[in-house]
Order: C-alpha cells, then structure tokens, then sequence
C-alpha cells in the first residue's frame, strides 16, 4: 500500500485506541451472544429466529468486504466501469433472484446446510462432493479478507503483514467460536452501522471536492470529466471478448452464489419463508446502493488521484486519508475493519458448517457406539472453524491477488453446483449420476483451466479462431453436458432394472 494513505503524524495512539475499544466490544457481543447457544441448530442457524430486519442486515454483511469496499475500486479505478459487472452488480443480482425463486422453497426444506439439500435430491455421494466443493471454495474469499485487513494494518500501524494476517485470522474468528450465528448476526448489526456512515462520508467528500464545494456540481463533473471508455463495459476493438468476460463475471456473482453455503445459512436463520424471501429482496437493493459509492471512488480516481503512470492501488484508502480530517479518518477506518470482519466470521462459518456437519460428523457417528452428543457437536462445529481459518491463512500467505482469490472461489460453485441445485430445484427423481457427472464434468474443466493458468477455453486454439470464450461459462456449459449425459444414462439403467 501506498505511503500516502498512512496517518497523519500525531494520532496513532488515538486510531490503536479505537481499534482496540472496537474490538472489546465485539467481543463482548460474542461472550452474551454464547448464552443462546444450546445445540447445532443455534450455533449454525442462530435457532432459525431472525426476523426481516436482522436477516437482511446478515445477508449484505456477508459479502460486503475487501471485495465490495476495497478492491472492486481499485479494478474500477485502472479499467473502468466493467470491473463492477462481478461485485456489487452481479452480488445483488444473485440476492435478487434468490428472493424470488430460492429463499422461500429452500427455507421450507427445514435443512442445515446445502449439502443436505443435494444429498435429499441426488443421494450420498451429491452430498459428498458437494461438500467437497463448496469446503475450499471459501478459502481463497477468507484469504482475501485476511489479506486486506492485514494491508490496512500495515498502512495505519505499520504491522508487517505477515503479522497482520495472523493478528487478523486469530481475532477475526475468535469471537465466532463464542456464540457462532448469534455473534455473527448481533455484531453484523453493529458493523453494518459504521460500514453505512463511512460510506455517505466518503462519497459527501468525494462529490464536493469535484465540486469546489457543491454536491451538485460533483455529479455533473463524475458525469462529463470521467473519460467516455472508463463508462463502456467492452471496447469497440475487442467487443466480442469484453462482452463475454462481462456476461462472464455477471454469472459467476449472479448464478455462482446461489448454492453457497453463506447465502443459505442466513436464509435457513429467518424465521419463516417469507421472512426468507423478504430479507433477500431488501438485501439486494441494498447492496446494490452501497456498491455504488466504492465504484464512484474508483471512477472518479484519476480525477481526484492523478498519476502519469502505473496502476492505481489502495484507492479507497488513498482517497479517504487526502480528503477526510483525521476524525472523519478514524470513522472511515473502523468502517473498512466492519466491512471485512463482518465477511470474515460470516465466511469462515459457512464452510465450517459444511465441513463438520456433512463430512466429518457422519464419519464420527459411525465409529461411535453412541451418537455424538449436542456438547460434542458444537465442539466439532468450533474445531471446523478453526481448520478452515488456518487453511485460509495460509492461502493469504501465497499472495495471489485479492481479486484473482475473490473470483476463483465464487466459480467453483459456477462450474460445478448450479446446474444440479437449479434443476433439483424445480424436479425431484432425478437420476444421482445426473448430479454427480455436472459436479465433475464442471469442476474437472474448470481444474485443468486453472492449473494450466488459461482465462479462455482451450486458450491457446480457440482464441486464436476468434473464439474468446471465458473458462468459467464453459465449464458451465460442461456441467450441463455432463447432466444430460448422467440423466439418460441414469434413465436408461432404471429402466433396464425394471424390466
């Protein structure tokens, strides 16, 4: 991070002190919060009891964080408008079609996690690799908060970020062990507060420094002194390929999180279906007017930000620390630390659920003679968390880009869960091997692409044929081959059985 986003001299013990308050107070929220917690049920799902207000507020914490404030601006800040077409745009498309589709019929399903909802639809082995696709797929999103509040403590303390990532990983999950979703829902309503009024101060000084003084003037000056190209979403020279990346970022936001396990447990915690369907409208709206004002700071950089070369980084902290006094800093400050700790404890919880309650509690049930009792259960529940926190640590270790960690783990469930979830959605007696070869044709694709460091299918031929088509999509399209495949295979062996 830039030096220039440091704090001004003089007033390090006051931001320390804010911190640490800050944190206490976070903490005690978890020690009360533990006192509603009697079994897994109220753990995970804080007892399915929250009511429209505090389930809509869970449902946009979950995902506004270092993504949404931090580095969605820096992508908007160094190309333009496209860069939103992930988060906030595809976010609260997924929350959209989530209220009017999802929330309501899964809610009513009365299951823990998403993995139960494959193993009632395709059977055990959909259960499995389920879980074994949704489990890693948070690690690189968790890694990615570990990653931006360790910067943010390296740019106001000077913390090396080694440090920071392990100060972050270790405080951040501390209190969720105490009182799981109760403390994560409690502590989300008190973030979310900071989150908002950081935002509307950021976005105030922004305006009226492109304004010299009005408000008014500002928008007018977003609007005609932002160059015309940084608005476009593809470019006239390579239309085709930016369109596809877009249409490409839209699915994996929109469609990628509908069968994740965060945006389930918040709608498995409502209290009733509609409750459910409800929260998740609100939230989409919601999040959708709180992404603009990081996407603005990201459009507006080079105006407010000008630079002869090299890319913009640490935009929203750059822009805060050179146009808020240092009051208004510290607020922003502690708005930043809400946004990522509140995705951090939501983010490591819904793995853990998956992990404990879906892989490793079947596997205890049957080399017990007794079944695991409620004490026992939470226990394995807290020590999930804590295996999903360390593996997320080490991730942030390796360094990959905070975008590039964001967007790998949102198409994992792209390319493998969507098809099958969409469809076990709207059918019942669908052939297991229908599910079981979209998880694999999707996640196979997807793996090799990966591995082999290509953003286009089969890039080294197909793009040279005019052919750009993002890997993700076509993993996608794999899945849903390999569910047909699987449904008339299925299909045919049933009725060969019955005859």
């Amino acid at each position: 991070m830039p030096e220039s986003a440091a704090l001004p001299s003089g007033i390090y013990s006051l931001f320390a002190s804010a911190l640490v308050v800050y944190l206490i107070a976070m903490y005690v929220i978890g020690f009360v919060a533990q006192r509603r917690v009697k079994n897994v049920e109220d753990f995970v799902l804080a007892g399915r009891r929250l009511p429209t207000s505090l389930a809509t507020i869970t449902i946009i914490a979950t995902w506004f964080g270092a993504e949404s404030l931090m580095t969605t601006a820096d992508e908007v800040g160094n190309e333009g408008l496209r860069k939103a077409m992930l988060d906030p745009v595809g976010i609260a498309g997924c929350l959209l079609l989530a209220g009017l589709f999802v929330a309501a019929p899964m809610w009513r399903m009365g299951i823990l996690t998403v993995p139960d909802f494959f193993y009632r639809r395709f059977g055990k082995t959909a259960e499995i690799l389920s879980s074994l696709i949704i489990v890693p797929s948070y690690f690189g999103w968790v890694a990615a908060q570990f990653v931006a509040l360790a910067q943010l403590l390296d740019v106001f303390f000077g913390v090396p970020k080694e440090w920071g990532i392990v100060a972050v990983a270790t405080i951040g999950t501390g209190y969720t062990l105490l009182g799981g979703m109760w403390t994560i829902t409690w502590t989300d309503a008190v973030q979310m507060l900071f989150i908002l009024l950081g935002l509307l101060l950021l976005g105030h000084a922004i305006l009226v420094h492109l304004g010299d003084g009005s408000v008014t003037a500002g928008v007018s000056a977003m609007q005609t002194d932002i160059a015309a190209e940084r608005w476009r979403i593809a470019d006239p020279p390579t239309f085709w390929r930016d369109t596809m990346v877009a249409i490409s970022a839209l699915a994996i936001g929109a469609l990628g999180n509908l069968p994740m396990q965060d945006l389930m447990q918040r709608i498995f915690s409502a209290k009733s279906d509609q409750v459910a369907a409800r929260a998740c409208l609100w939230a989409s709206g919601g999040y959708l007017l709180m992404g603009v004002l990081p996407i603005g700071a990201g459009m507006a950089a080079h105006l407010l930000l000008p630079r002869a070369e090299g890319e913009l980084d640490g935009v929203v902290l750059l822009v805060a620390s050179k146009l808020l006094n240092p009051m208004l800093l510290l607020l922003f400050f502690l708005a930043i630390v809400s946004a990522v700790l509140s995705t951090i404890v939501s983010a490591v919880m819904a793995p853990s659920a998956v992990m404990a309650h879906n892989l490793v509690e079947p596997l205890w049930r049957k080399t017990r003679s007794r079944p695991p009792t409620q004490i026992g259960l939470l226990r394995l529940q807290r020590g999930a968390i804590l295996l999903v926190t360390a593996a997320s640590a080490w991730l942030a270790y390796r360094g990959e880009g905070a975008y590039e960690l964001v967007q790998g783990s949102y198409s994992m469930a792209l390319v493998s869960l969507v098809v099958p979830f969409l469809i076990g959605m709207k059918f019942e007696n669908i052939p297991p091997l229908a599910a079981n070869l979209a998880m694999g044709f999707g996640i196979t694709v997807w793996s090799f692409h990966m591995l082999l460091g290509w953003e286009i299918f089969f890039e080294p031929w197909l793009e040279a044929y005019g052919l750009p088509i993002p890997h993700e999509l076509a993993g996608t399209l794999c899945s849903a081959f390999g569910f047909v495949v699987g449904w008339i295979l299925g299909t045919t062996k049933t009725v060969e059985l019955a005859e």
